[in-house]
């Protein structure tokens, strides 16, 4: 388990795909980053791990709630 895409973390969190991508842009969520690759676009790494960690997931937990 690598890294997680935003649409998953927002459905997990609760949040809309917005409020997960400007937390990462802003360092206000600490499980990954956000990288400026053009004037408009940024490129999203979410750690799976850290992600778990944040929301006291286990890696089972977070494979099942990925399929639901």
């Amino acid at each position: 388990m690598l890294s997680i895409k935003v649409p998953i973390v927002a459905k997990i969190m609760g949040k809309s795909e917005q409020f997960v991508r400007i937390g990462l842009q802003r360092k206000l969520l600490p499980f990954g980053t956000a990288v400026k690759v053009s004037e408009s676009r940024y490129s999203y790494h979410i750690s799976a791990a850290q992600f778990c960690d944040y929301m006291g997931l286990t890696p089972e937990e977070l494979i099942r709630l990925k399929g639901a």
